[in-house]
């Protein structure tokens, strides 16, 4: 176990800091990735074609999350591993850097593990029927496992690389999975949008851990933390940029404002990927960042936060209108992630630990069921329009109070689980002194509420008025749905204030069992009168959902009969956001292409085009000159010498007996007068 690793609060007297669950407990970083492998090599012969394999890994998980889980809740879970895969030196040689690859558990990784692995099931299970029949079921399961198994490294990660990798992983399987049906444009579109946009943001999160490991000569959580919690001296200015760029780049993973526009688009692909996406994958990547290096922005970078929590709160509101206009039940739906993910984020900023992580960990539950309850509409009629709706209720009863329960619960109204964790963030941000943010949360309930009677309204109530005859679906999808509306109507009881369970504890102090103390707010009680207030909000945003759009509608003009002018066009619009990011793609594809073009056309090309023209003509000198002319004209001359002599020391050797006696005697007359003559 890590020395580093200490208790925020006081150590529990049977903490479970060793063991089989904990010391193994990075088979379940891997098994996904194992099954991805099995997938693509065996999954086609077999009967669900690697749905099984699939399933299976998840299954695994998520029995072994659960004791990690149960672990937590009853004794507390604190251990982390790690093994050395590479170290570099720098600064001269005066310091190393080591890279490390591991698993972590504690509060908040036990709590990740936990939902992506026990939410990853039920939507594998459901994915199932929901994929039956597409051509291209083996490797949506393999791409869907290689998803799960990457948001398992991001969460388990002891150390920022270890992180990064995942991260990528995530974006990789995201960017597959979204442009799933890539026969169609817009499909493939779509995906690379949230590539290039995550990309984008990966920079600043890629950059600000460099810095970290730099200045603190390590990647490390627990010593990031450590130095966090101590103050680090002078350490200010260094770890305000670090967690301005970790916070950029966690604001393209989790969508926030205005690097939000990819995730709507992202609905282009299974509603299967939508729902674990949302969920408990990808966008709670940058919220589980922040959660991560929270002591980073308490201690060392507080000026960075007020910026966090406006963005956060233009998020949640601002984006959370958009839903009100939208005819695509999946991209209300993803609107409502966006906002969602805002108040999260305005937690964490504003001092929220505990209050944005709870958010999280309900809304995996109701956004997951949200979504596949949407899918299970899209299957039966064929349409993801609202339009082409209606009536449902009578048709599909088990996805239709499955789907209010998620409504509900999404809406904050009590008892369902949205209640108690959006109530927790708004007395959270009003105590810490952002008064004006709370009212924006509040308003912000109102809106959400609205747009999920909307949405309930025109899918359900009145009359059906698409093709074909609705139907319910089958039991595998079924099934999973009643498996997610339990923990969406009753996960907020693990945090009401000021009641405690019998052997288990509260949410807030599982949570606690992390790296090195920081202060976290928690309220003791509940804030009856502020809980009032939201839930009214609430309350009065169904009202006015039903009064808007409750009465049956033959058209969309009538349906849409509250069109606030030059509002509700600029919502159509996106306000012009996707505009502004295409005409920013235009400039990097025109003048700026242009002027790439003209430097690989004119510099780097007659460069390299000037150096191959000499090197030839240097070749032309050397082969023609020196070789052809110099060096073979020497060797040819030699041997055409040598050939010549030959040929005629050749016609001495005739092989004639009496030839030779001849010219022995003949060379023996010549000596004989040559004596004779010079003597």
């Amino acid at each position: 176990m890590n020395p580093l690793l200490v208790l925020a609060a006081e150590e529990p007297a049977e903490l479970v800091t060793s063991g089989f669950w904990v010391e193994w407990a990075g088979l379940i970083l891997i098994s996904p990735f194992v099954a991805f492998l099995l997938i693509v090599f065996f999954g086609k012969r077999m009967r669900y074609q690697g749905a099984e394999i699939a399933i299976g890994a998840l299954a695994f998980n998520t029995v072994w999350a659960t004791a990690l889980f149960v672990l937590n809740m009853t004794r507390g879970v604190l251990y982390e591993r790690t093994f050395e895969i590479a170290r570099i030196g720098f600064l001269g040689g005066t310091r190393e850097l080591v890279f490390e690859l591991g698993w972590m558990v504690d509060g908040l990784s036990t709590m990740m593990y936990f939902l992506v692995s026990f939410v990853g099931l039920l939507v594998f299970i459901y994915a199932v029927g929901y994929m039956e029949g597409d051509v291209r079921v083996t490797w949506f399961f393999a791409a869907f496992s290689l998803f799960a198994g990457s948001m398992l490294v991001l969460v388990g990660a002891p150390n920022l690389v270890e992180l990064i990798i995942g991260w990528e992983g995530v974006g990789l399987a995201s960017y597959l999975l979204i442009g799933h049906y890539w026969e169609k444009k817009e499909n493939s579109s779509a995906g690379m949008k949230a590539f290039y946009t995550n990309k984008l943001a990966d920079v600043g999160l890629i950059l600000g851990a460099i810095i970290v490991g730099v200045t603190l000569g390590t990647f490390s959580f627990s010593e990031l933390s450590r130095v966090a919690a101590e103050g680090g001296s002078g350490l200010q200015t260094v770890a305000s940029v670090a967690a301005a760029l970790l916070f950029f780049g966690a604001m393209g993973k989790s969508a926030q404002f205005p690097l939000h526009i990819w995730l709507p688009d992202a609905m282009a692909g299974p509603t299967p990927v939508s729902a674990l996406m949302h969920a408990a994958t990808m966008v709670t990547g940058g919220v589980y960042l922040m959660a991560r290096t929270f002591p980073l922005y308490q201690n060392l970078a507080e000026g960075v936060r007020p910026a966090m929590v406006v963005i956060g709160a233009i998020t949640l509101f601002a984006v959370g209108l958009l839903a009100l206009v939208q005819d695509d039940i999946k991209k209300v739906l993803a609107y409502s992630t966006v906002s969602q993910l805002g108040y999260m984020m305005t937690a964490v900023a504003a001092g929220g630990y505990t209050a944005g992580l709870f958010h999280l960990f309900t809304h995996a539950f109701f956004k997951a069921l949200l979504f596949l309850g949407a899918g299970a509409v899209i299957h039966a009629v064929h349409s993801n329009n609202m339009s082409d709706m209606g009536g449902l209720r009578k048709y599909m009863p088990t996805t239709y109070w499955t789907f209010v329960v998620g409504s509900l619960a999404l809406a904050g109204i009590f008892p369902f689980s949205g209640f108690w964790s959006k109530d927790e963030i708004l007395a959270t941000v009003g105590y810490e002194g952002y008064t004006f943010v709370m009212w924006v949360g509040i308003g912000g309930a109102f809106v959400t509420a609205l747009y999920m009677m909307r949405a309930m309204a025109l899918t359900f109530g009145g009359t059906y008025k698409g093709d074909g005859h609705p139907h319910e679906a089958p039991k595998v999808m079924t099934w999973p749905l009643i498996g997610l509306a339990v923990p969406a109507a009753f996960a907020g009881f693990l945090n009401i204030p000021g009641i405690e369970w019998p052997g288990i504890r509260n949410f807030t102090e599982w949570l606690a069992v992390r790296v090195v103390p920081m202060g976290d707010y928690h309220p003791k009680s509940v804030d009856v009168g502020l809980a009032a207030i939201g839930l009214g909000a609430a309350l009065a945003g169904l009202a006015v959902g039903w009064w808007l759009f409750g009465r049956d509608a033959s058209t969309q003009a009538e349906r849409d009969r509250l069109e606030i002018p030059l509002l509700y066009p600029l919502f159509r619009k996106k306000y012009y956001i996707d505009d502004l990011a295409l005409g920013l793609v235009w400039l990097i594809k025109a003048p700026f292409a242009r002027a790439v073009l003209w430097i690989n056309d004119y510099v780097i090309d007659g460069i390299v085009n000037g150096a191959g023209m000499l090197t030839r003509g240097l070749a032309r000198f050397v082969y023609g000159g020196l070789d052809q002319r110099g060096v073979d004209l020497v060797v040819n001359g030699l041997a055409a010498a040598t050939d010549a002599a030959g040929s005629g020391v050749r016609r001495w050797q005739s092989g004639r007996i009496q030839g030779y006696a001849a010219s022995f005697v003949g060379g023996v007359v010549v000596l004989v007068l040559a004596v004779v003559i010079f003597r």
